[in-house]
């Protein structure tokens, strides 16, 4: 088995590059949702996003002439292209018609953690004391960030049942992805899940159409931005800096993703965030860094152990 699925001291900064961009483009893509969801119908919305990002996927593919998957990397690429493509997708969307966006990343941000527990059980991946207290530390940040950014009004169960149901989507997509790329290129798992995904959710044709031919430009344009950048590119970046460390690491970073939100805001929209939230963003931020970091001991070099005594 090549042992490019697995953390080396090379690969873990172009993995946290890849990473890096993955959490800006989704990130971003909170506002995109937002703002397309009140043209599009979730369905729909989700639609248009996978055949966006399938279109561009494929385009690269056929250029770079990589094909198909190997037949051992299918189950993984279908489980994530139903759920976490598909499935995910709807009942975000979904969720953010019915939920303000504090409440909404609260309860979607509860997806690392169930990622974590489910990669130690089924990948053997452990749970290093590191990653736990950093998932503790930025869960924090995301409640007082989720609390902060709340409206006043009463919240939809429906829609926090909905977030819940994203969350184990995404967290279950992304565990049955970890295998498959050990057999499957970064770029073949996303277009084929992503194409799965698509035609998951091709039910969703005439309300797609439908809004097609009602919504205003400024909503497809936002619908069209989503596959290109949060779909196509940032699962690709995604999968890259997924197969290259583990899947507990790789859900703890996300949660940079309300602290860019709250930034994004505040430089974009010109929406000035509360000390309360840019205190929950910081949050947020210190329990990637403690749950990315090493011990001091993993990073003694080998060379640096004592000799052992000669013999006389």
């Amino acid at each position: 088995m090549s042992n490019s699925s697995s953390p080396s001291g090379r690969s873990e900064p172009l993995a946290l590059v890849a990473a890096a961009v993955t959490v800006v483009l989704w990130a971003s893509a909170f506002v995109s949702i937002r703002s397309a969801g009140a043209s599009y119908e979730p369905g729909a919305l989700a639609l248009g996003r996978l055949l966006t990002a399938s279109l561009v996927l494929v385009v690269i593919l056929l250029v770079r002439r990589e094909g198909l998957p190997p037949r051992a990397a299918w189950p993984g690429i279908i489980v994530s292209g139903l759920l976490w493509f598909g499935a995910y997708a709807v009942a975000l969307n979904w969720g953010e018609q019915l939920v303000d966006a504090g409440t909404a990343s609260l309860v979607v941000n509860v997806a690392p953690i169930l990622m974590a527990l489910l990669a130690s059980r089924f990948l053997g991946e452990g749970l290093p004391p590191r990653l736990v207290a950093g998932m503790v530390v930025s869960f924090a940040g995301a409640v007082i960030v989720g609390v902060s950014m709340s409206g006043g009004g009463g919240t939809s169960l429906l829609g926090v049942a909905l977030c819940l149901a994203a969350a184990v989507t995404y967290a279950i997509g992304v565990v049955a992805q970890k295998p498959a790329l050990t057999h499957a290129t970064p770029l073949q798992a996303t277009t084929y899940g992503c194409l799965i995904g698509a035609v998951a959710c091709l039910p969703f044709s005439g309300q797609l159409v439908d809004g097609l031919s009602h919504a205003p430009l400024s909503a497809t344009l936002n619908m069209v931005y989503l596959g290109v950048f949060p779909s196509a590119l940032a699962f690709t970046t995604w999968a890259y800096a997924l197969k290259r460390t583990t899947a507990g690491k790789m859900g703890a970073t996300t949660y940079a993703v309300p602290a860019i939100v709250v930034l994004m805001s505040w430089l974009l929209l010109d929406e000035v965030p509360g000390w309360i939230t840019l205190l929950g963003g910081a949050v947020c931020l210190a329990g990637v860094a403690v749950s990315r970091s090493r011990s001091r001991r993993a990073e003694v070099p080998l060379a640096e152990t004592p000799a052992a005594p000669e013999k006389v």
